[in-house]
């Protein structure tokens, strides 16, 4: 199964490094990255550059218009057969995507969700609003 993960960012060049690195590690490698840049004036282009060989990345820069409206834009230029949406700040573990396409080859869903889990370096107030 082929996914495409889809991103929206704004201002936020050191999440990118985080979420890329944490995707270059992933054991189940068949994924797009869409990463869509939401008109920021500190853009993430140079970390997408360092990560372009071990990922696949669309990246896209666009006018600002929101969240919704960037997510919106990513699901146009996704190729993946699954869409699954993150945000900038998210860290994935390495072994997401293959557990995901597991769950999917036994068990198939149009759609899935669930919650996320704060990483263990969460200040007191992170781990609040998550």
């Amino acid at each position: 199964m082929f996914f495409s993960l889809i991103v929206p960012i704004y201002n936020r060049p050191d999440e990118a490094r985080e979420l890329l690195e944490s995707l270059s590690v992933q054991t189940y490698t068949d994924f797009e990255l869409v990463l869509v840049e939401d008109g920021s004036t500190q853009p993430c282009s140079d970390e997408v550059e360092k990560f372009r060989t071990k990922i696949k990345i669309n990246y896209i820069v666009k006018e600002n218009s929101g969240r919704s409206d960037t997510r919106n834009v990513g699901m146009k230029n996704a190729k993946g057969d699954y869409f699954i949406f993150f945000d900038s700040d998210c860290i994935i573990p390495p072994h997401y995507l293959e557990t995901v396409n597991k769950m999917l080859t036994d068990d198939y869903a149009d759609c899935f969700g669930g919650p996320d889990k704060e990483h263990p370096s969460f200040t007191i107030m992170q781990k609040a609003i998550n």
